[in-house]
């Protein structure tokens, strides 16, 4: 590696040590024109030493064959750390083009390592006598992701599947790359005030700053969730509404450059073909071999166990708000663009509660300390934010992470705000992972949201899905810094898909105790505390439109599936009218679309994370249902013990054992449905 980096001089991520506080990158010195370079040396770098594992004369032993492995590539981790992140949350033109092409590029360097004949005979003869529980672990890990990538495949079949990931890896960076261009171009102005009519004033706020951050006079609503949902509740003008739910519903679909649907149907004919090669029948049987669910039959079931009650309740739902529409003088049938907006004017009069009234009680602050105050309570850790330190973007946070002796286990990074450079949703990943094989590596997590700022000197102010999306994703950066493995494999979030939301999820429920809420629910100007008969409509109301929330999540989950289950995947799929079938046969309520139509679903199709796996949420809701209540078994929802073994077998443990094992070692069992159910509010239906 050193001669390599040698002929980078003036390149930071080529540094072989980064001299920054706690060895953060130097965001402030790193140009686009670094990363190709960087990558080329670092990729090298690898694949020698792979060659040197592979062609190792030696025996092989778990020491100098998978430890071996683990060690290597640290260059190519650095780098990739540093580019993805920000190719995700602040991009520009310049890195988009290094994205297009380093990402086929290192789908082929991670077939050419798991599909290395010498290497995978060396892993396969390695026997487990005499590992530790860890270990064996890590060698079982290594020998599924192998054989997975192909590795037991005749010479043919392995091209094939490194000339597969290549293009998948390329149509992937295409469909996100297409589906941030359509929601930084569509712009909707506001340029009456019959224009603005029923906005109320944060929300008129949000709209100038997103006028003024694009150079434009008044107000305007972008496709930035933070803005168009709140304009989709608030919104009198009903064809406005239309307007912008219909760009929002059709990102990735306009045609041109930027529509995904040949995109989808090419990687749904690659999938197919990738999972045929390996002896499954679909994609989705190949998807959840390897998870908690095992097969895609199990998954399914689980969504339609859910689907049917959660479709009564939303019909129940759409009944009345029909009938609102009906008592205001409308003479109009509810619409997927009116849901939103009818559905709060429905919760004031039965919960008498108005989202702009809990707003001021959720500054953004508020909620930062609420998250980091129920770390404190279950986990013992302290959070000291940090002035002077490199950073990617000014709107970037820093915290030191320390543990109950006052170590410091990790750095937290919170990138809250929209803006055009980044890519809509909120997420959790890591610029550095923890591990202890080269030595005490402590991670580097960062929390990515899009919350619209506040107004000239006014702090950001949450609605309660906001905040709960904070404490969703904390949830997730927990997992990572509290991870306690050795071997940088099994460490932090890189568990079962359909477990890896337990975490996030389990967190949430934190934010709607009332203890939590009496301690941080505070007015951003006063400081007084949301009024107690407040705060008690706000729980009162939490299953409130659980129908509505229910039928869009679940019925892009069961599309999900359907794609990645169909025969015809493979023969090319024309996702407009399967789409609509498989929404036919479901019977799906016209005036609800799903949570992310195909075209921009981001999570199945900018990448494999949740191909054929978006169904994990409701998955894991079913854990965290189930494992609160293990707190509220107690009596006590910051319980020592069960916070002790919580962070011991789920928030700290990684993969260091399958996800059903780790989940019994918890609670003692496995989970049932119904405190799903009840925590939706669907028992009844």
């Amino acid at each position: 590696m050193a001669g390599t980096t040698a002929t980078l001089p003036d390149n930071p991520l080529a540094e072989p040590v980064w001299t920054t506080p706690h060895g953060l990158p130097p965001f402030e010195r790193i140009l686009p024109a670094h990363y190709e370079p960087a990558f080329a040396a670092a990729l090298a770098a690898h694949g020698a030493e792979i060659a040197a594992i592979a062609d190792d004369p030696e025996p092989p032993t778990f020491a100098n064959t998978i430890a071996a492995l683990e060690r290597s590539g640290q260059a190519l981790k650095r780098v990739s750390g540093v580019f993805f992140n920000i190719a995700g949350s602040h991009t520009n033109p310049e890195l988009q083009a290094v994205e297009r092409i380093m990402a086929p590029r290192l789908a082929r360097h991670r077939s050419a390592l798991f599909l290395n004949g010498a290497l995978w005979a060396r892993v396969t003869a390695i026997g487990a006598g005499g590992l530790t529980e860890e270990e064996a672990r890590v060698l079982d890990r290594y020998r599924t992701l192998f054989r997975r990538a192909g590795a037991d495949l005749d010479p043919a079949a392995k091209e094939r599947m490194a000339a597969i990931a290549a293009r998948l890896a390329e149509l992937g960076t295409r469909f996100s790359q297409n589906l941030l261009a359509d929601e930084s171009s569509f712009v909707l102005p506001l340029e009456t005030e019959e224009d603005l009519a029923g906005l109320p004033p944060f929300l008129r706020a949000a709209a100038a700053r997103a006028a003024a951050e694009r150079g434009l006079d008044g107000h305007i609503v972008t496709l930035a969730r933070s803005l168009i949902e709140p304009f989709l509740v608030f919104s009198t003008r009903r064809d406005l509404r239309e307007r912008a739910y219909t760009a929002w519903t059709r990102r990735g679909e306009n045609g041109g450059e930027t529509d995904n649907r040949a995109i989808i149907a090419e990687t749904l004919q690659l999938r197919a073909e990738r999972a045929r090669l390996l002896g499954y029948e679909t994609f989705a049987d190949f998807k959840l071999a390897d998870t908690m669910a095992g097969s895609p039959d199990a998954a399914m079931q689980l969504l339609r166990d859910v689907w049917t009650p959660a479709r009564a309740r939303a019909a129940d739902e759409r009944d009345r708000l029909q009938a609102l529409i009906r008592q205001e003088g409308g003479n109009f049938d509810l619409a997927a663009w009116d849901w939103r907006h009818y559905a709060e004017k429905l919760r004031r009069a039965e919960h008498d509660l108005d989202e702009g009234e809990i707003k001021p009680y959720l500054p953004l602050d508020g909620v930062i300390a609420a998250s980091f105050d129920t770390a404190s309570r279950l986990f013992g850790l302290a959070f000291e934010e940090l002035a002077d330190v490199p950073r990617y973007h000014p709107d970037v946070r820093a915290w030191a992470v320390k543990d109950r002796d006052g170590t410091v286990i990790g750095l937290f990074l919170g990138d809250y705000f929209a803006r055009p450079s980044k890519r809509s949703g909120a997420w959790m990943s890591a610029f550095r992972s923890q591990e202890r094989l080269t030595g005490e590596v402590t991670p580097i997590i960062v929390n990515v949201m899009n919350f619209a700022k506040g107004g000239e000197g006014e702090p950001a102010l949450l609605s309660f899905d906001d905040a709960r999306t904070l404490f969703h994703e904390f949830g997730h950066a927990l997992h990572g810094l509290l991870s306690d493995v050795t071997y940088p494999l099994l460490a932090g979030t890189a568990v079962a898909g359909d477990f890896v939301e337990l975490p996030s999820q389990l967190y949430e429920h934190w934010l709607e105790q009332p203890a939590v809420l009496r301690a941080h629910a505070r007015h951003y100007r006063t400081g007084e505390p949301m009024p107690e008969a407040l705060l008690q409509r706000l729980l009162a109301a939490r299953t409130f439109n659980q129908g509505f929330a229910t039928v869009e999540y679940t019925a892009s989950a069961i599309v999900d599936l359907d794609l990645h289950l169909s025969p015809l995947a493979e023969e090319g799929i024309a996702i407009d009218g399967f789409e609509a079938e498989a929404l036919r046969r479901i019977d799906m309520p016209a005036e609800i679309s799903m949570r992310h139509r195909s075209p921009h679903f981001a999570h199945i199709f900018a990448g494999e994370g949740y191909a054929a796996g978006y169904y994990s949420y409701l998955w894991s809701e079913v854990l965290d249902a189930d494992a609160f209540d293990a707190f509220r078994e107690t009596g006590d929802i910051f319980d020592p013990e069960t916070a002790r073994r919580l962070r011991a077998y789920v928030y700290g443990a990684g993969n260091l054992r399958d996800a059903r094992s780790a989940y019994t070692a918890f609670r003692g069992r496995l989970p049932s449905i119904e405190p799903l159910l009840r925590k939706r509010g669907l028992l009844a239906a």
